[in-house]
């Protein structure tokens, strides 16, 4: 019968194809493609007819298994598609195959392909393959299809298949970028699809930043999702993006680095205030202990009593005072030393005791803190690694779910579980909110499709009721807590079957209870303590914990039946099951762990907790998200916080510092010790010897000559040098305990010395210690040691007899590893720190300070040849990233002769080389590490011109020497050094630096970091810098955008550091791990934005020696405020000038010591000190007119107000060097409010082109010389506006609105007067001007009185001692004219009353007889003598400047500066008889900048 169906399936598959069955087996070895299409065939047979077969193809048939192909090796191509197959099977032997279609089947497993090593293309979508697997032999594959599968993860099963240009994952399960990071090994790929616009997406294509990911891994990838993204500026774009990312993530794990080390400093801060009380007790036995031990040396060597002095209690067999001593020592008194020596031995071991406690207690917090670093860390990295995809955000009062979570687990802790571990409550430290998208989408994605389901008991629209917030704490006896911390938060939960796997139910447990999750914790951690002993541990030892908050999807959930296994198989159509917790307590023992103890009668009467503690077992771990992390400490009695509810608005207490165990009887205690310091003898205080001396040492070590003394005993002294211990030759034996020495050079080229006991002293370094072969013991403890590989190279070369070393209780630098280090390098020890040295301890020592080199096995151990750096999301330099995979040199008989050339990466970390040698051969080295090591400088790097990234992190090296000729260098990693300085000379030859971090070391400034032009990212914390002066050195750096700077003194000694920084650098983006806010640059705008400081005069004068500056010119700068602090800093400053910039009062320039000039035109000067505006009620028409500044109402008044209120006198002088101020061009209206009274020293006052309309509040200026009120509103002065000026030389009244010259009369030494361009109508004003008999010059030009010079003559008369009159010098020839025409009686005049004659070319005289006045000689008669004159040229006074005073105009600078720097200057007219005899006035336009008739608008600043 199968034969029958055989042949008709034949006769079907040749009617598809065209053959003719008859001639098949003559025909067929001619047949090379068959077909065969939806007939339903069960299996393939015949193919034996068809040897030659190249193509087959088979769509949608009933065949379940590949067979008959046997018969056609040449078989290329293969279509099984669409049919039922459920394995790949029968292609062993088509080794030629190039194209396998099996799409459409029911394949489950990726096999049987092993031999197929020619295989182009296979196509193996729609199936049910979940794992990518057996494909390492297929070298030659192009293409691979594995769309609408099954598949979670990638991992590196794709390997092996460089040559795959192909890949389509789409509708696949696949939601983790790191499953995409393997795909970046295919250094082939050009087309990838995980999101096929045909298909469904895989969960990973709905994560941020899919793309980005992956072009950044990806960067050759032509083709993603079926898009272009062959164009450049896409690539660069995603590279740009990550790497931000990257340095943003660097900058943060810096950040939790520096918080562990200041968490770390503060913990050592307490230790050492714990530590105090017990040292003071052991320094005080150790002292009388140490004078005990000398005594009894002496007792048991010599028979009798030291000559040290003991008092004792008299006994009644005292000798006589004039009887000799005794020959022998008392029994008794010997005894009574040796119980003394017990009893204090017994106290130091008790407080060496406490002190082992606290060192206990402080090594758990420190492993605690480093613990919860690690862990943020990790919590960095993965947000990294999944490009924000999760992030982690500490919570704080401000949050409200921060509220919820810290109210859930407090009214989920039961207090009364606890008791018996004496726990008073539980203080919640910190709480991490998780947000994990793709975890988010998966537990959404299974909710909703369980809704959906037709199947689903649950009604959709109340699915809330069946979420729950629980509790799951890691079991820690099987797995590591942290580890699985982070792979729930990552990764999820497991699944049932992990923890079936594990020997627990086949569900993920959960509880409501902080109680109950607690509890396989508890019983672990007892467990560990009871191993280690008492006393090796915290009373407490499960006193910190973690927990995860969950939200679960409990949906049909039923209770556990007795005796039924908790499996998924076992309770069908249900997602959960629960149980009430059992009804037994915690572990109160650690004798007994396993026992259990009933609540008892009280428990159970006052707490109800355990009616509602519930166990949950959930079968799918996908209905479980972990969305909040919380770490938390249990408290007890002795702790200072007790348990309270969490208040809204209140912050949690900060992390208090651990509470050392001190024992109750801590008084007691120190009363022991006294006991113990009371007994018999006790001592007696004696004279301490300063400084020795020959006669010192003898009556010490009771001898008659030096040569002799082989003991020497100088304990308990204040010694600090020995200088005469080097002629004792015979020494053997020496004891200077209990003094001030700081060195032991003092002790060197004895040759018979074979015990120091240096004990509690300040010795720093046993530099100096010389020629002590013999030296078997010394003592070294409670000193101030630090640096053991120093000190130990010094003990190994000049004491090599040692045996016996002891340097505990020392502030040795990298503590944990000085005992390796002692022992590594000193060989003969024997004992250390009190302790035996085993063989094995010294073997590993000496491995581990065996000076490596870098030879040809370290090259080849530690070296990588890959010519790209990996393109990975980590954390790692280049260097540690790329020695993670193996050794390309494994075979060391293969080597290529010129291996050394290929090397790219070296890692040479913790191998403790002294030197940087045997790197002339690697001339292709681009990253290298040398962490960790001894070095001291840098050197053997100039062979590597192509080294890319360099780390020298925690060494010794002490100056960047050694770089300067690695020109393509882009990272520098030097942290934890000895820098001093970045020195700016090797900075410059680094051109393309982007990264630098110096971290840890002692650099005092920045300067030279400004010569690193092309930096990013630049960290300097921990250091040394201190003056905000630094700051200007970084602004140089205009690409910079990450800077930390954190741990250095500048930090809280600049006031508003951040700001400050934020303001000077404004392209920041980072700054000390934290994100630079929008907000903050506007901020800091506000705060410094004009400010002078004497960073900004550093950085404008290229220098800081501010002793040494005189002048100062800042000149348009933008300065608002001036903060020059400390004053002292510019003792020197006589001159500043500040024009055109934005003051609005001196601000700190009044505390400048030595000012002399100061010049602040074009500001906004107010007055000398900021006040503050007193806002007062003001009528709409005062608002209105003070709107209106040229009215000048109100000034007065408010002027006057001024005065009555606050006169300046009453207030304390300022600035009593100022001499010389210009306040021109200012806006000022009123005087009052300068407060310039203050300035009482004043010689030079500047007020010119401002609005003054009133002269006043210059009372406390009797000392000026010089007042320049030019180009303001002054319509009049006042009695009060001059009078205090008395010996006033100089007065400026040019360009205002002066009508009279009115109370000038109390200026007797004036002498020049410029009166020029007012509204002077009367030449009878200028009578007023002879109660000045001092006045040298004046001038009135451009007043309407003196257009026709007719005032001239008289003036001349009338002012004896003027000189110079409108700018021209009166001379001899003018002054007799004038006296003669005085004699005779004839004057030219004005009008009548002052009014202008209007007579072109006429100019009239009248005669004036001796003592009339200019006014009342006009009113004669006017035609006595005609004289005709050219028409006068009045360019100042037009109709349009008439018009000036209803109008409100404010001049600019360069309208009130065109009187003086006019192209041509308009002079006074000048008088001359003419040839007929006639006066004539001519008046003339001159060009030439040195007139005679110079501008009086004021003098000019001082120059610059």
């Amino acid at each position: 019968m199968p034969q029958c169906e055989d042949e008709e399936i034949i006769k079907e598959l040749c009617t598809c194809n065209g053959i003719s069955y008859e001639k098949v087996a003559q025909d067929g070895s001619g047949i090379t493609t068959l077909e065969m299409f939806f007939s339903g065939f069960p299996r393939m047979v015949g193919l034996s007819l068809f040897p030659n077969l190249s193509t087959l193809t088979v769509v949608g048939q009933c065949i379940e298994h590949i067979q008959g192909l046997e018969h056609c090796p040449l078989l290329r191509e293969l279509w099984v598609v669409e049919c039922h197959l459920t394995e790949i099977s029968g292609l062993k032997k088509h080794t030629q195959l190039q194209k396998l279609f099996l799409y459409d089947n029911k394949i489950k497993e990726i096999s049987g392909l092993d031999y197929l090593t020619n295989l182009q293309v296979l196509w193996l979508n729609s199936n049910l393959i979940s794992e990518i697997k057996g494909l390492n032999t297929l070298e030659n594959l192009r293409e691979l299809n594995l769309t609408d599968n099954l598949i979670e993860t990638i991992g590196d099963s794709l390997d092996q298949n460089n040559k795959l240009q192909t890949l389509n994952l789409s509708g696949n399960n696949i939601s983790s970028f790191k499953e995409l990071t393997g795909l970046a090994r295919l250094s082939g790929l050009r087309d990838l699809d995980l999101k096929d616009p045909l298909g469904q997406p895989n969960p990973v294509c709905l994560l941020c930043n899919y793309a980005t990911h992956v072009l950044y891994h990806m960067p050759a990838l032509e083709r993603l999702d079926s898009y272009d993204v062959s164009s450049k500026l896409i690539k660069e774009a995603a590279e740009s993006t990550v790497m931000k990312k990257v340095m943003y993530y660097n900058m943060r794990v810096r950040w939790v680095q520096r918080q562990f080390e200041e968490c770390r400093a503060k913990l050592l801060q307490h230790r050492t205030r714990q530590l105090q009380l017990p040292e003071e007790k052991i320094r005080t036995l150790s002292y009388t202990l140490k004078h005990l031990e000398w005594e009894m040396s002496e007792v048991q060597g010599l028979g009798r009593k030291s000559t040290r002095s003991w008092a004792e209690v008299p006994s009644e067999e005292s000798h006589d005072p004039g009887d000799p001593p005794p020959s022998r020592v008392d029994p008794e008194y010997e005894q009574k030393v040796q119980h003394k020596l017990s009893s204090l031995r017994e106290r130091i071991k008790v407080w060496e005791q406490r002190l082992e406690q606290v060192e206990a207690s402080f090594q758990r917090d420190v492993t605690l803190a480093s613990d919860r670093k690690e862990l943020s860390v990790h919590f960095l990295v993965m947000e990294l690694e999944t490009v924000g995809n999760i992030r982690f955000k500490e919570g704080n009062t401000s949050d409200v779910w921060f509220k919820y979570c810290y109210d859930l687990l407090l009214i989920r802790f039961c207090v009364w579980e606890y008791k018996p571990h004496n726990i008073t409550g539980i203080k919640i430290k910190r709480i991490m909110r998780v947000h994990n998208r793709a975890l988010q989408l998966r537990f959404d994605d299974k909710v909703q499709a369980l809704l959906e389901s037709d199947q689903s008991p649950l009604p959709s629209q109340h699915y809330k009721r069946w979420m729950e917030y629980l509790f799951y704490v890691p079991d820690p006896e099987r797995s590591t807590e942290n580890r699985e911390v982070l792979h729930i938060l990552e990764n999820g939960f497991r699944s049932a079957d992990s923890y079936k796997a594990l020997g627990r139910d086949r569900a993920v447990p959960f509880t409501n209870s902080l109680n109950v999750c607690e509890r396989l914790r508890i019983r672990h951690a007892q467990m560990r303590a009871s191993e280690l002993g008492p006393g090796a541990s915290d009373p407490l030892p499960f006193r910190h914990g973690q927990l995860i908050v969950c939200k679960v999807f409990l949906g049909s959930s039923v209770p556990v039946r007795e005796g039924v296994p908790v499996d998924s198989d076992l309770f069908p159509k249900v997602h959960s099951v629960y149980q009430k917790a059992s009804a037994k307590q915690l572990t109160t023992t650690q004798e007994k762990p396993d026992r259990e103890v009933l609540f008892s009668t009280e428990q159970k009467a006052s707490c109800d907790c355990r009616q509602r503690q519930t166990l949950w077992s959930v079968f799918h771990h996908e209905f479980a998200l972990p969305e909040y992390f919380i770490e938390f400490e249990y408290l007890t009695q002795g702790t200072f916080q007790p348990s309270c509810p969490y208040k809204p608005g209140s912050t949690p207490s900060a992390p208090t510092l651990p509470a050392v165990p001190v024992p109750p009887d801590h008084c007691p205690e120190q009363a022991q010790d006294d006991v113990c310091l009371g007994l018999e003898p006790v001592l007696v205080p004696q004279p301490k010897l300063i400084a020795l001396d020959e006669l010192s040492i003898l009556t010490m070590a009771r001898a008659n000559v030096l040569s002799q003394i082989t003991v020497l005993n100088l304990h308990g002294n204040s010694l600090s040098k020995l200088k005469e211990i080097s002629r004792l030759s015979a020494l053997r034996h020496l004891t200077v305990s209990f003094n001030q020495l700081t060195q032991l050079d003092d002790i060197s080229h004895l040759p018979r010395l074979e015990s120091v006991d240096a004990s509690f002293n300040r010795v720093s370094t046993l530099e100096g210690l010389r020629g002590l072969g013999r030296l078997r013991e010394l003592d070294l403890r409670w000193n101030q040691l630090s640096r053991a590989r120093e000190d130990a190279a010094v003990l190994r070369k000049h004491a090599p007899s040692l045996l016996r070393l002891d340097g505990r209780h020392n502030p040795w630098s990298r503590c944990d590893s000085v005992r390796m280090v002692l022992l590594g390098r000193l060989k003969t020890l024997t004992h250390l720190d009190g302790v035996l040295v085993t063989e094995e301890e010294s073997e590993t020592a000496l491995q581990m300070n065996t000076t490596s080199k870098i030879d040809q096995a370290c090259l080849l151990a530690h070296s990588r040849s890959v010519a790209e750096r990996p393109r990975c999301l980590s954390l790692l330099t280049a260097a540690e990233l790329l020695t993670l995979t193996p050794s390309p040199w494994t075979n060391t008989a293969e080597i290529d002769p010129d291996w050394t050339g290929k090397i790219t990466v070296l890692n040479v970390d913790g191998l403790h080389l002294s030197r940087i040698t045997n790197l002339e051969k690697l001339v292709n080295l681009r990253w290298a590490s040398f962490n960790d090591n001894d070095l001291t400088r840098i050197e053997g790097l100039e062979h590597c011109p192509l080294l890319e990234e360099l780390s020298l992190n925690n060494n010794n090296i002490s100056s960047l020497e050694g770089v300067c000729k690695l020109q393509r260098l882009v990272r520098l990693s030097i942290n934890d050094n000895r820098l001093q300085s970045l020195d700016g000379s090797v900075l410059d030859r680094l051109p393309n630096l982007h990264f630098l971090s110096a971290e840890g070391n002692l650099i005092s400034s920045l300067h030279g970091v400004q010569r690193s032009r092309s930096l990013l990212e630049l960290y300097v914390g921990n250091n040394n810098i201190s003056t905000s002066r630094d700051v200007y050195h970084l602004k140089a750096l205009r690409s910079l955008i990450i800077l930390d700077l954190l741990g250095n003194p500048l930090v809280k000694k600049l006031e508003k550091y951040r700001a400050y920084l934020v303001f000077h650098l404004p392209a920041l983006k980072a700054l000390d791990g934290v994100a630079v806010e929008l907000a903050e640059f506007e901020n800091a705008k506000d705060l410094f934005g004009g400010k002078l400081i004497p960073d900004m005069v550093a950085e404008k004068l290229g220098h800081s020696n501010f002793t040494d500056i005189v002048d100062l010119e800042l000149t348009g700068c933008s300065i608002r405020m001036v903060d020059l602090s400390p004053a002292e800093l510019f003792g020197n400053l006589c001159s500043i000038n500040l024009e055109r910039n934005s003051l609005t009062s001196f601000s700190g320039l009044v505390y400048l010591p030595n000012i002399k000039t100061l010049c602040l035109n074009y500001n906004h000067i107010e007055s000398i000190l900021p006040r503050q505006k007193v806002q007062t009620h003001l009528t709409s028409r005062q608002v209105l007119y003070q709107k209106v500044h040229s009215s000048g109402y109100g000034q007065q008044n408010q002027s006057r107000n001024n005065r009555d209120g606050v006169s300046g006198n009453s207030l304390e002088p300022l600035m009593a060097s100022l001499e010389v101020l210009h306040l021109g061009h200012n806006s000022i209206s009123s005087l009052g409010e300068l407060q310039l009274s203050r300035l009482t020293n004043l010689k030079a006052l500047f007020l010119q082109g401002n609005e003054i309309s009133l002269v006043e509040g210059l009372e406390g200026l009797c000392r000026l010389r010089q007042l320049v009120l030019d180009r303001n509103r002054i319509k009049a002065l006042s009695e009060d506006s001059l009078s205090h000026q008395a010996g006033l030389l100089e007065l400026h009244l040019a360009e205002n609105r002066l009508r009279d010259l009115n109370y000038l009369e109390s200026l007797t030494h004036l002498r020049h007067l410029k009166l020029d361009m007012n509204k002077l109508q009367d030449t009878a004003e200028l009578d007023k001007l002879e109660a000045l008999p001092s006045l040298l010059e004046l001038s009135v030009v451009g007043n309407p009185m003196a257009r026709r010079s007719l005032h001239r003559p008289a003036v001349v008369v009338r002012l004896p001692r003027l000189q110079v009159l409108d700018g021209i010098t009166v001379t001899l020839e003018e002054r007799t004219r004038a006296e003669l025409l005085y004699n005779e009686g004839q004057y030219p005049s004005s009008p009548v009353g002052g009014a202008d004659l209007t007579l072109p070319g006429l100019v009239c005289r009248v005669p004036l007889g001796r003592g009339t006045s200019l006014t009342s000689s006009l009113q004669h008669q006017l035609g006595t003598e005609i004289i005709t004159t050219p028409l006068l040229e009045e360019p100042h006074h037009s109709s349009k400047c008439k018009k000036r005073a209803g109008v409100t105009h404010v001049r600019s600078a360069q309208s009130d500066s065109s009187y003086r720097h006019r192209g041509a200057t308009v002079l006074p007219p000048t008088t001359g008889l003419l040839p007929s005899g006639h006066r004539g006035f001519t008046t003339y336009t001159s060009t030439d900048p040195e007139t005679r008739c110079p501008s009086h608008s004021g003098p000019k600043p001082p120059p610059s």
